[in-house]
């Protein structure tokens, strides 16, 4: 039996660089900003949250794997979820795609219960899975084509293989894929339905550098056509240039949650570094410092100033050193990376 294709009651987004297969007459939703159709909103949902999860726990036997999380997309963005092993990112992200139900809690995807709402949602999301549920025989344009078919609305099959690097390996089994084009394929088969909102699970694990970087161009292009896209990732610098909004979990919950420049900014001391003559007097630079700023020379003529380094901070350093007839070389500004503030929530210990 022929698969039905998923028609959903709204209108499926355009990605940029693809035709619209809705364009003639009666058919085009009413054009929003830059001519694109908007996203719909549906009764009784957060015009802000594409996913909204208040109190979720999810146990397996006596282990809360989720304990009380509370998370927001919002609608148009690229929100980043990370965390170590067994924080419960894995949990979270499968129970929004309607693979597991909580114990407790409110989930809310699209506005609706991704469990109980399972056949109304799935035709409007996008889901990327590590591994498994493919026949490994399955030729990997065989198996896009297949995807393709269960959307109204499909991306071109050949436009986007050719995008993602799989034309090449069209007719090779699944099983002799390497793992960089089975990651491709997964990506490819999560996206070509139109979806308005994906979840996307490690998108560049084990992809070369030339895949990684049109994978996240697809991400970015994703985003500027108003899809939601909700990435867990183990890379710190895919997330710090990727997502608008970044969920750090750790023990089933939150621990933090904002945009890069907001969780690496807050509550931070930044450190500037200069090197001039060795001896300085630091005790007369530090009085003409904000209180609570620290001086060091670590090395012979190499300069450390910690505290809230900003341009009135840096200014100040530099008329210093003019004063005194000090050639600061080297200037720099150190500030926290988004892998600081992983760490600092969640400790340096590894884990299984």
């Amino acid at each position: 039996m022929r698969p039905r294709p998923h028609r959903a009651a709204t209108a499926h987004p355009g990605f940029p660089g693809w035709p619209d297969p809705r364009r003639g007459p009666g058919r085009d939703p009413a054009p929003g900003p830059g001519g694109r159709a908007p996203l719909p909103r549906l009764p009784g949902m957060n015009n802000e949250s594409a996913v909204r999860v208040r109190g979720l726990v999810k146990r397996y036997g006596a282990k809360a794997a989720v304990d009380g999380l509370d998370l927001d997309v919002r609608s148009g963005t690229v929100t980043a979820v990370l965390g170590p092993n067994g924080a419960g990112k894995t949990t979270t992200v499968e129970t929004c795609e309607g693979y597991r139900r909580a114990d407790t809690g409110t989930v809310r995807v699209l506005g609706l219960d991704p469990a109980a709402d399972a056949a109304r949602l799935r035709p409007r999301i996008g889901v990327m899975l590590q591994s498994g549920g493919v026949y490994p025989g399955a030729r990997a344009d065989e198996m896009l084509r297949h995807m393709a078919k269960l959307h109204a609305h499909p991306l071109d099959v050949d436009t986007l293989a050719e995008r993602l690097g799989l034309g090449s390996c069209g007719r090779t089994p699944y099983r002799r894929l390497s793992g960089g084009q089975r990651q491709r394929l997964a990506l490819a088969m999560a996206v070509v339905g139109r979806p308005e909102l994906v979840f996307l699970d490690e998108p560049t694990a084990g992809l070369d550098p030339q895949a990684r970087r049109a994978t996240w161009n697809l991400v970015r292009e994703l985003r500027a056509d108003g899809v939601t896209v909700v990435l867990t990732t183990h890379f710190m610098d895919e997330a710090e240039a990727l997502a608008d909004d970044v969920a750090i979990l750790d023990g089933g919950r939150v621990a933090a949650q904002g945009s890069p420049e907001q969780l690496c900014r807050g509550g931070a001391e930044n450190t500037l570094r200069f090197t001039g003559r060795p001896g300085l007097d630091l005790g007369s630079l530090l009085k003409a410092l904000p209180d609570g700023t620290a001086a060091a020379e670590l090395t012979p003529g190499g300069y450390r100033i910690s505290g809230t380094v900003g341009p009135q901070l840096l200014a100040t350093v530099t008329s210093w050193c003019a004063q005194h007839g000090v050639m600061p070389d080297g200037i720099t500004v150190e500030r926290r990376t988004l892998e600081d503030v992983f760490l600092e929530l969640t400790g340096k210990e590894l884990r299984s």
